[in-house]
């Protein structure tokens, strides 16, 4: 069975977003030659499609005032000189930072996920962490995982991995045009990164715990949670997990790690389950985005007429989300949890139900990286992600590089976690209850 091994940081962060996910007529998918054929002529053509692909597809022709021809002087002599084909997706990868945009990624070919895939590739300990005042805090453990067996809590600093200090993980992130909310949410990856590996594997983690003591646990990674999503178009399968119960007050509670298909349907079951609610939560943290259709379709199981999530404006076109409202759609007030790492896709759903006037939303500032985009097959076998449009809410609000703004700004708090509090949870829950017109949304 071909070796399934998780995609690479930046790629997981930005590449799990797509829009449309059959490439247009004209972007004909390249089959991958056996490897003893991956001469440096296959590279030199992977490099043209690249760069010519960027040239005659970005939304913008002025590529935001790039000199792209003067890219390909600086770069092309260098693809000569790669020796292997992850030298060249490294100096692709460096050639489309030039942009400074999302969404502009070489995934390697053994970092996608096979359709065909029945096991998870990849174990976890069953945590989620954020950076916060540069320490990688866990933010989150779930209930009788080995983390949690092993005594690791929310409010717990991760200070080494391994033999890896987390500081030296994540020294190499500190620098770059990137924007201090791309930086954080590259440097919680790479240490959840290091974190994770092959199930029945072991990693020794040295942490600070809720009285600054220093202590080791060394924990077994189990197979990741989930189920894996079918493949659709390029967009390659994706483990999604999906969470959802009625939280005291009657407020019903959903989260999921990424849009994908299977969503939509665990979705509307909790919908209905929650037709009584006073209130639902969506909590989007960490979510990094996904199959733009499936925020539309969420979308009109949540409204009572036809709205616009947002317009991506392509080269010559523009698109709009719309909505269109579904039979026995939840009407109630509406909360939307957010942090510096829901992204794309989870920024489209929030801020346009936020336009809408339909949402509060809570937390903390959004990643800003939201931009639709294709995936291609390029000959080397690899993927290349590229943005085609752009998007903006439907009150005009460009998202890509600023992100969405929350309502109530509610920032992460090692104190709080400490303590057992889930502070921005806590104030979506305080402000549902509070609603007196569980039938209307917010103004």
């Amino acid at each position: 069975m071909k070796r399934l091994i998780l995609w690479s940081l930046f790629a997981l962060i930005f590449a799990a977003n797509v829009w449309a996910q059959n490439p247009a007529p004209q972007q004909v998918i390249v089959g991958a030659p056996p490897d003893s054929k991956k001469t440096a002529d296959v590279r030199q053509q992977t490099f043209e499609i690249v760069w010519q692909t960027v040239k005659d597809k970005h939304f913008d022709p002025t590529l935001g005032g790039v000199d792209w021809e003067k890219v390909r002087q600086q770069y092309q002599p260098k693809v000569a000189e790669t020796k292997s084909d992850a030298e060249l997706y490294r100096l692709l990868q460096q050639m489309l930072g030039e942009l400074h945009q999302s969404h502009f990624n070489i995934i390697p070919p053994e970092a996608v996920i096979s359709d065909d895939a029945a096991e998870p590739p990849t174990g976890g300990i069953g945590i989620d962490l954020r950076m916060i005042d540069g320490a990688a805090v866990i933010v989150r453990v779930e209930p009788e995982s080995m983390a949690d067996a092993s005594g690791l809590r929310p409010g717990f600093v991760i200070k080494q991995i391994g033999d890896k200090t987390v500081d030296s993980l994540i020294a190499p992130l500190t620098k770059g045009t990137q924007s201090e909310a791309i930086r954080k949410l590259q440097m919680a990856r790479r240490v959840l990164r290091e974190i994770n590996g092959d199930p029945g594997t072991s990693v020794a983690i040295v942490y600070a715990d809720d009285k600054d003591k220093t202590n080791l646990a060394v924990v077994t990674r189990t197979k990741m949670k989930g189920e894996l999503s079918p493949k659709l178009g390029n967009f390659p399968p994706q483990y999604t997990e999906f969470e959802s119960k009625r939280l005291p007050g009657n407020i019903g509670y959903i989260r999921f790690n990424i849009f994908t298909t299977p969503i939509s349907e665990k979705v509307r079951a909790a919908l209905a389950e929650f037709h009584d609610a006073k209130g639902v939560i969506f909590d989007l943290r960490g979510n990094p985005g996904g199959v733009a259709g499936i925020a539309t379709g969420i979308a009109g199981r949540l409204s009572e007429k036809n709205g616009v999530l947002g317009t991506m404006k392509m080269r010559t076109s523009e698109l709009k989300f719309a909505i269109f409202p579904q039979q026995d759609a939840y009407t109630g007030p509406l909360a939307i949890l957010i942090d510096g790492m829901s992204a794309s896709t989870s920024e489209v759903f929030s801020s346009g139900m936020q336009g809408l006037g339909r949402a509060i939303v809570i937390g903390e500032t959004s990643a800003g990286a939201c931009l639709p985009s294709y995936f291609q097959k390029l000959p080397t076998g690899a993927l290349f992600q590229f943005a085609i449009a752009d998007f903006k809410t439907s009150k005009g609000v460009l998202i890509e590089g600023r992100g969405v703004i929350p309502d109530l700004e509610v920032k992460w708090n090692r104190a709080s976690l400490i303590s057992g509090h889930d502070a921005q949870l806590e104030t979506a829950i305080e402000r549902l209850a509070q609603s007196r017109q569980p039938e209307r949304s917010f103004k």
